[in-house]
């Protein structure tokens, strides 16, 4: 420790921290905390914002539900109070978050946004400086930032000559601000689709951009679960024969999306998840508001002009707004720079701040840097990454201590 001792000494707001350091207390950091603490092992939490679960406090729409049954989207350790629905609310997940904080004394350090992590070879430790709260040491690094940290900005030709309002889903809250007016979504994910579903609830008039293809799957097939249905399936056949079945499910319950503009990949939905990440789409509604019209489904946009947008196939439609439902993507690479061991095919992440390693090998990296959430299979992905990590870490610090 003396090498710590003398850096106190020369810099100040300089901290050595025993345990681990976690980046990020969205769910994939708390759980990570939680574990360790499980195992009375101390962590410290570098939060950029103000409070747990920030993303969820800022960057969601009100009606926002949780897509999945709740058994589906609990953090170990701890599951969701017995009188929360079948699909909690964003109200009640939040609520969740900061009563699961409370149970294992969770208390991130907020405000603290890094700025730069690397790894000290000279003192075998991760070193993080930030831009409030100076510089941080420890022995291991958590990188729990999230899959979906920074929204993605697409590029439009004419964009910039709009004059109504251009905004990011993120900052999409109600349809109550753009009641009788054209709105132009961009995107036919899940976001896409509930922020049309939003709109036409509050006598707006959504055109949805379908840019890509995607899989329309019911939310619930005969009342139970489609992911129910799907997990309990991929116990049993491959990932081919589930993929058939949840199609044919989709063609029965929904019809043919194709014939409202909505075309399916040639992959199966779950191959496709697998394979790139992208989820298929669950219907809470908004595909019958499409076959009546209410919401009108168009082709890519090739311009926006000052007052509207044309479209690939020639029609012209004039937009008060347009909301950009184009997704989000991983910042870590904006902060992450430990060369070799993280930016090379035997580390963690690519380039664009993606896990190399599928699940479940995503977790663990070199030098005692590991991640969490970031293997494309959300809650129950970080959830098993969570408990590899603690585990892992505390047989290191029981050689340690011993």
């Amino acid at each position: 420790m003396d090498w710590v001792m003398k850096l106190k000494h020369d810099r100040k707001n300089c901290t050595w921290v025993h345990g681990p350091i976690i980046v990020g207390a969205g769910p994939s950091g708390m759980a990570v905390a939680a574990c360790l603490s499980n195992l009375g092992i101390p962590s410290t939490i570098l939060e950029k914002s103000n409070c747990v679960a920030s993303m969820w406090q800022y960057k969601t729409y009100d009606r926002l539900k949780l897509h999945l049954p709740k058994q589906f989207c609990q953090l170990p350790l701890l599951g969701f109070p017995p009188n929360f629905p079948k699909y909690p609310s964003k109200d009640q997940f939040i609520a969740y978050m900061e009563s699961y904080a409370r149970a294992f004394d969770i208390k991130p350090v907020f405000g603290c946004t890094v700025n730069l992590a690397e790894y000290d070879a000279a003192n075998s430790c991760w070193k993080l400086t930030t831009s409030e709260e100076g510089v941080f040491f420890s022995r291991w690094l958590v990188v729990a930032s999230g899959e979906n940290a920074d929204p993605v900005l697409p590029e439009m030709v004419g964009i910039e000559k709009f004059g109504g309002r251009v905004i990011h889903s993120c900052c999409y809250k109600s349809g109550k601000e753009f009641q009788g007016k054209n709105v132009l979504v961009i995107g036919c994910g899940n976001s896409g689709m509930e922020v049309s579903l939003d709109l036409c609830r509050h006598n707006a008039k959504p055109f949805m951009v379908a840019r890509n293809s995607v899989h329309v799957l019911p939310r619930e097939m005969l009342g139970v679960s489609t992911f129910s249905i799907t997990m309990a399936l991929l116990k049993w056949l491959p990932v081919r024969l589930v993929d058939r079945f949840l199609l044919l499910g989709a063609r029965l319950s929904l019809g043919n999306t194709d014939r409202v503009g909505l075309h399916r990949p040639k992959a199966g939905p779950i191959e496709l998840k697998n394979t790139t990440g992208k989820t298929p789409v669950l219907d809470v509604g908004s595909l019958s508001l499409i076959k009546s019209g209410k919401i009108m489904v168009t082709k890519g946009v090739r311009e926006v002009t000052k007052r509207g947008a044309r479209f690939v196939d020639g029609k012209y439609q004039d937009f008060d707004s347009i909301i950009l439902a184009t997704g989000y993507k991983s910042n870590v690479p904006s902060w992450l720079k430990a060369c070799c061991i993280c930016l090379t095919d035997c580390g963690m992440f690519t380039e664009e701040g993606k896990s190399r390693k599928l699940f479940p090998n995503g977790w663990k990296g070199e030098k005692g840097l590991y991640s969490v959430g970031f293997t494309l299979r959300g809650i129950l992905g970080t959830c098993s990454d969570s408990k590899n990590i603690a585990t892992d870490i505390a047989i290191l610090w029981e050689k340690e201590a011993s």
